[in-house]
């Protein structure tokens, strides 16, 4: 779009303005948004756009389709009729807060935490880490390689949004989603600065093809360590109090080594910790967490995995979720090789698609990783209804006609 002078002067303004406010408000140790690199040209330059780099990024990720559909994913909890629970949609805005919190505290570049942080979750999949082992199962019964959520959020946002042409986004925002890893919590998380496109597709690829890989990715911004350290704050306490809440748990369980360091209730948890990450890592390349700190958030995790996600209170119908995956695994596989385009598979999803996309894997015989973007792709509630659309018997209404 052209713009008359008058319009284009007020633009030059205010990025020159913004380019400004960067350079003196940003921490030395900060990814400013001139360092952002993309691998095609935007039709406006982002040095020429009235949007930083980064925050337009945040733009695209929350009008994408993907992030709608945060709205009905679990996080921690299914099956669970209590709408005081976490989602993932909240989940996702919490990191994003407290990560803007350190952010800000530390003189980073904010724009890029919030495309980061509202990124992050996008591959998780229906039933959340549940759902996740059983698609990584059948990717690797199916010879189809490993299923991790870090990088099928990644495949979302660059293959997978707008019919397969992806959305363009900055490297820094890709990597940052790719490595953050919050199962897996450090005293010191410091940024990998080398870091280009190059070695960012080798670790991509590598997330599908070696097991476990994804927790050796390290950021390449200190933004990204950021929302990294801030998925954990955000879930550790809140699944504390969701399990309060369901009764699962009682708040005098949680052990004195935790309460007397991190407090008892979520936000004593994350004031804690915020404020210990503050005070370690201001005015430096890297973010650490005191000894004492750090050895009680290891022991709340540890008490979370024993009393809350592995509680088999909550595990006895897991084989039924389970069998969910495999049966609309096998049913999709069927219909794509079929090559019905009337069927779901086609009808609901490849039909949109660019054939570029399914021959890729035609010619690589994984066309199983189809039928794996498509699920991992679903709403608890869609991923529901797709099974009982298979499995249980269609109901005719009133007469023949219905």
């Amino acid at each position: 779009m052209e713009y008359s002078k008058e319009y284009s002067d007020i633009f030059t303004q205010i990025i020159k303005t913004e380019m400004k406010r960067e350079g003196k408000s940003l921490s030395k140790y900060a990814c400013r948004s001139s360092r952002s690199k993309r691998l095609i040209d935007e039709p406006i330059p982002d040095r020429l756009n009235i949007r930083p780099a980064f925050f337009h990024d945040a733009d695209r990720i929350i009008h994408s389709k993907a992030y709608t559909r945060y709205i009905d994913k679990t996080q921690v909890f299914s099956l669970f009729d209590n709408d005081h629970i976490t989602h993932r949609v909240l989940h996702v805005q919490l990191v994003s807060k407290i990560a803007r919190m350190i952010g800000r505290c530390l003189r980073l570049n904010e724009d890029l935490i919030e495309a980061i942080a509202l990124a992050h979750d996008l591959g998780h999949v229906p039933y959340g880490h549940e759902g996740e082992r059983y698609l990584d199962q059948i990717c690797q019964e199916n010879d189809l390689g490993f299923f991790c959520h870090n990088a099928q959020s990644v495949k979302f946002l660059m293959e997978l949004e707008q019919n397969g042409k992806g959305l363009n986004l900055s490297l820094q925002v890709l990597d940052g989603v790719l490595a953050h890893n919050g199962e897996i919590i450090q005293s010191e998380y410091k940024p990998n600065l080398t870091k280009n496109f190059d070695v960012f597709f080798e670790e991509y690829e590598k997330c599908f093809s070696v097991k476990n890989y994804s927790s050796k990715i390290v950021p390449m911004t200190l933004e990204g360590c950021v929302v990294r350290i801030s998925d954990v704050i955000a879930y550790i306490g809140r699944d504390v109090e969701d399990a309060i809440t369901l009764k699962l748990i009682n708040r005098d369980e949680l052990p004195a080594e935790v309460t007397s360091v991190l407090g008892n209730t979520n936000s004593s948890i994350i004031n804690t910790l915020i404020t210990d990450i503050i005070i370690n890592s201001f005015d430096k390349p890297y973010l650490r967490i005191s000894d004492d700190v750090y050895t009680s958030l290891r022991a709340l995790m540890d008490f979370n995995y024993s009393n809350i996600y592995r509680n088999p209170a909550i595990k006895d119908d897991d084989f039924k979720i389970k069998n969910m995956f495999q049966t609309l695994y096998s049913k999709y596989y069927s219909q794509l090789i079929s090559s019905d385009k009337t069927t779901e598979i086609y009808h609901e999803y490849l039909n949109d698609f660019s054939p570029s996309y399914l021959n890729k894997y035609t010619c690589q015989k994984k066309e199983g990783r189809v039928i794996v973007d498509y699920i991992s792709g679903m709403t608890d509630r869609y991923f529901n209804d797709c099974f009982e659309k298979f499995i249980l018997p269609k109901k005719f209404g009133r007469d023949i006609k219905g």
